[in-house]
């Protein structure tokens, strides 16, 4: 055998047996040898400071032994100079494996926060006083619990670790600067410290004065909205009231702009703010109380309030002049759009026919059964400094004589409310007085209102159209009558219908409201123009065509000639049936066409034979 044979063999027995070795071998204190600690440093703002801007700290290590764990103990804070002293937060946010328990207990100290990363051990009963770690320990597993003790049946042999953010406690104030902190890992082998591995790693935040901080006002985030009255919207996105009607009465405000001054980021600005208007006076509003009112006024948007608030109120006020006013509003980088205003004088010039919002009322007081427009010379209505009163035209059905009438801004005109007597329909004049002597403007009458002492006989079940598209939202109103089928007055009947209410023939879609309740409650709704007392639900018809049909019983409230079965129907149009057959129909016009094409090309055929012969 040759040198370099016996070499050769030596070789490959060197390399077996290190292989072996390799595959063999397993590590000694696993967790010391293969721990690491990264850290990456945080940016912040004096407006945010969470994990979002936290230093970041990576633990990680390798457990081969129950009991194996880290802790790591975030230090005090070094702070720039002349910035006030801050606490630090340890938290964690990302663990490394499944097989990782994090316990964090607050230590002594000013925010200081110690975080244990434990890998679940082996031994049941095993609990987290093991590591010396205070009561009140918050201990989070994989099962969410916030007991103190080890997971059972998860073996060792494994990484574990967490990602911890170290940030700058939010509640208390910041200074621009770099921050210093520092945090003390510690490695316990077999559940004992051991002092010569302990690492301390340094970290910094540096706090710089956000883009976002800026005070100059961006157009597409700041907003104004008028609104009629002395009290302003709370909301940054409404629109303006449409009609503002304010009385010209000198010193008297009827309407108030809040405007909402912010940085292209949203947070607030800070610049003056000019306000002027060609009629009336505005004036800054602070705490509810007016300043100085003016014409044209400087006003400044940096007070404590308005920073508070995030907004600033503008009065608007009567000068003793009626007619139309615009409001001019810009700071140093935004100009509002204009905002407009009708002055109304105090006195009455006329007063349009009064609308009926009740068509029947019961006996009794009752309220919103009429709407009086009155305006002043210039064409302005009139609005809450005006009184208007309403007169019956027989006092001895609605007792109302002089009767107050209050100012609606959002039905743009004088609401009376009249008190039934007895069963009649009388109608009613508004005049700009209480007594008739004292009148100097009145209106027309107005159309009757129905006082009704009546019972239900019967109830009536419509649909709101014939026939609906697949899917379309449709109205079903419920009205009671009495015997000589007119409304009753708006009340609740217990007993409306039968047991079960009203039911269908089909299923409706989603968001439709429930018929199935036999008490019902019949009344008016202005915002919805329903003058005469019903009850209305929403239903969503189904998807595919047919005949939908409503079944209901009259219930205990009505006469017993009422309490009956009845059913009302509609049609869902069968939209794919409809397509369908206009397809078949065109299809049957096509060929007639061509038969008709065919006989005509025949037809020329002949006669040009016929010519050439």
């Amino acid at each position: 055998m040759s040198t370099k044979t016996n070499f050769k063999r030596i070789a490959l027995v060197a390399v077996a047996s290190l292989g072996l070795g390799v595959l063999t071998s397993v590590p000694s204190q696993a967790i010391l040898s293969s721990g690491t600690v990264t850290v990456t440093n945080g940016t912040g703002s004096l407006t945010t400071s969470d994990s979002t801007t936290a230093a970041l700290i990576n633990v990680k290590a390798f457990a081969d032994a129950a009991m194996d764990s880290v802790t790591i103990t975030l230090g005090a804070i070094t702070v720039p100079s002349g910035a006030d002293a801050v606490k630090g937060n340890l938290m964690p946010i990302d663990t490394a494996g499944a097989s990782t328990k994090v316990v964090v207990s607050r230590a002594a100290g000013a925010g200081a926060d110690t975080v244990t990363l434990v890998s679940f051990g082996t031994t049941p009963g095993d609990t987290a006083t093991t590591l010396g770690s205070s009561a009140g320990t918050l201990v989070i597993n994989k099962g969410g619990s916030t007991a103190a003790a080890y997971d059972t049946g998860t073996a060792a042999n494994a990484y574990f670790g967490m990602t911890f953010a170290a940030y700058l406690d939010s509640q208390t104030a910041r200074s621009v600067g770099v921050y210093t902190g520092s945090v003390v890992v510690k490695f316990y082998e077999g559940g004992t410290l051991v002092t010569s591995k302990t690492q301390v790693k340094d970290f910094t935040i540096t706090i710089t004065a956000a883009a976002s901080a800026t005070l100059v006002a961006d157009a597409s985030q700041s907003t104004a909205v008028l609104a009629g009255g002395t009290t302003a919207t709370n909301r940054s996105d409404a629109a303006d009231s449409t009609t503002v009607s304010l009385s010209a009465t000198a010193g008297t405000q009827g309407a108030v702009v809040r405007v909402w001054l912010k940085n292209y980021a949203g947070n607030s600005a800070q610049e003056s703010l000019t306000v002027t208007t060609d009629r009336g006076n505005v004036a800054a509003l602070a705490g509810g109380s007016s300043g100085t009112q003016g014409k044209s006024l400087v006003m400044v948007y940096n007070t404590a309030t308005d920073l508070a608030n995030g907004y600033k109120d503008i009065g608007i006020y009567g000068d003793g002049t009626a007619g139309a006013a615009t409001i001019t509003i810009k700071s140093t980088s935004v100009t509002f759009a204009n905002k407009s205003v009708n002055f109304y004088a105090t006195s009455v010039a006329s007063i349009a026919k009064p609308s009926v919002l009740t068509t029947v009322i019961g006996t009794g007081a009752s309220s919103t059964n009429l709407l009086a427009v009155a305006k002043d010379s210039n064409g302005n209505v009139a609005g809450s400094a005006v009184t208007l009163y309403a007169y019956s035209s027989d006092t001895s059905l609605a007792s109302d004589e002089g009767s107050s009438c209050t100012f609606n801004s959002s039905l743009g005109g004088h609401v009376c409310s009249v008190t039934a007597v007895k069963a009649g329909s009388p109608t009613f004049i508004v005049r700009n007085k209480s007594t008739v002597a004292l009148s100097t403007v009145s209106s027309v009458a107005s159309d009757a209102i129905r006082i009704s002492a009546a019972t239900p006989e019967t109830v009536k079940v419509t649909f709101d159209k014939a026939s609906y598209a697949p899917n379309e939202k449709a109205t079903v109103t419920v009205s009671l009558l009495d015997s000589a089928g007119l409304s009753v007055a708006a009340n609740t009947f217990a007993n409306t219908f039968a047991t079960g209410g009203i039911s269908s023939n089909v299923a409706f879609g989603n968001g439709s409201d429930t018929l199935t309740n036999v008490s019902v409650a019949i009344a008016t709704d202005v915002t919805k123009s329903i003058v005469t007392p019903v009850k209305q639900y929403t239903v969503y018809m189904p998807a595919s065509g047919g005949t939908v049909t409503l079944t209901y019983k009259g219930g205990a409230s009505l006469a017993a000639a009422g309490q009956v079965t009845s059913t009302v129907s509609a049609t869902v149009r069968d939209d794919a049936a409809a397509a369908l057959a206009a397809v078949s129909a065109l299809a049957t016009t096509v060929a007639s066409l061509k038969t008709l094409i065919t006989t005509l090309t025949n037809l020329v055929l002949k006669i040009q034979k016929k010519v050439k012969a």
